[in-house]
């Protein structure tokens, strides 16, 4: 089922997960249900600045400073890869009266 959110919605990292850098990719384990997940180096770096909430836009804008991308393709894959992180409940929509 997809979850794809709005480019305005602003998400944050689960607090029932811990995560670690591994050589430029990231491990996460889910305290859930004991899985562990890893991610490339730039789904880590995604990870990284999941770690405060963010809008899907300033995801998407920091991601294309930083890699060769176009921001239609890096929101495209943007919203793919929150939309899994979402259903593997590594992810949840950031509460708008805490920045």
């Amino acid at each position: 089922m997809s979850m794809t959110l709005p480019s305005g919605s602003r998400v944050v990292a689960s607090r029932e997960q811990v995560s670690c850098d591994l050589g430029g990719e990231a491990a996460i384990l889910n305290l859930k249900n004991s899985v562990y997940y890893s991610l490339d180096p730039v789904g880590a770096r995604v990870w990284t600045l999941l770690q405060k909430p963010q809008s899907v836009n300033e995801l998407r804008d920091q991601i294309v400073q930083e890699f060769d991308v176009t921001p239609e393709k890096c929101e495209s894959d943007l919203l793919t890869l929150l939309d899994k992180l979402m259903a593997e409940g590594l992810l949840e929509i950031a509460d708008d009266t805490a920045k």
